[in-house]
């Protein structure tokens, strides 16, 4: 008899009211030279995440029917959010809900010469 392979279950977030939903894209228990800081080793209050825009909120127009951002954060986009802002998602500790006011800028690369 042989064990049935395991289901790999997926999550579809979709953040409501004034959220976006966004990935750490830096880990901030890493430090720039790779070596890991334990919790509660780097316990700045005035320290920034940056972080990408995975999913926003949206709602659907009643005439024309499609679907718009509601949250005025774009998709896609990279953000600075305060250390300790949003809530984590239980399964991916890289991933919080956060709402739009606690969006502190929205981050833009730029190429100089």
């Amino acid at each position: 008899m042989s064990a049935s392979p395991k289901r790999k279950i997926h999550h579809h977030v979709n953040p409501l009211g004034m959220r976006v939903l966004v990935r750490i894209t830096k880990s901030q228990n890493i430090t720039e030279a790779g070596l890991y800081l334990p919790e509660g080793a780097k316990e700045a209050t005035d320290e920034s995440l940056l972080a990408e825009v995975v999913e926003v909120a949206s709602a659907v127009d009643d005439q024309t029917h499609e679907e718009t951002n509601v949250s005025g954060v774009p998709l896609g986009s990279l953000v600075l959010i305060p250390r300790r802002a949003g809530v984590k998602v239980p399964w991916d500790d890289e991933l919080r809900i956060v709402e739009t006011k606690e969006v502190l800028a929205i981050v833009e690369k730029m190429s100089v010469s």
